[in-house]
């Protein structure tokens, strides 16, 4: 399972990444916890960290169903693509939050693979 894992460990790197730019954007914009709301542009950047452990929860036991019942190199392939869409997802959202579709769509897309692929190879096997 190391592809699987692998695909773990840069999608929990990529959070952990939004994770500290939210604590330096409160830093910068000067909204100290439990402060969320004041500034768009913090709002923005809290918004990528917020979605992306909301995504993480439907992301990861996909991702592990997937590579256990079906493909474990495939998975890990398909993991990082889902990273690689988190990390456009951000850049839209930072840049401009009506512009996040994208992103947010083929990682939405990928993790949906991800569990329908697991899930049924796992009723099949």
């Amino acid at each position: 399972m190391r592809f699987t894992v692998l695909a773990t460990f840069m999608a929990l790197i990529a959070y952990n990444w939004f994770f500290i730019k939210v604590a330096r954007a409160r830093q910068q914009f000067g909204l100290k916890a439990p402060k969320i709301t004041g500034d768009a542009n913090f709002e923005r950047i809290f918004r990528v960290q917020q979605n992306t452990a909301e995504q993480l929860v439907f992301f990861l036991p996909s991702l592990w169903l997937f590579g256990f019942y079906l493909s474990d190199q495939f998975a890990g392939l398909l993991g990082l693509c889902w990273t690689g869409a988190r990390v456009l997802y951000a850049a839209e959202h930072y840049a401009d939050a009506k512009k996040r579709g994208p992103g947010a769509l083929v990682s939405w897309l990928i993790a949906f693979v991800l569990l329908m692929g697991g899930t049924l190879a796992a009723l099949v096997t």
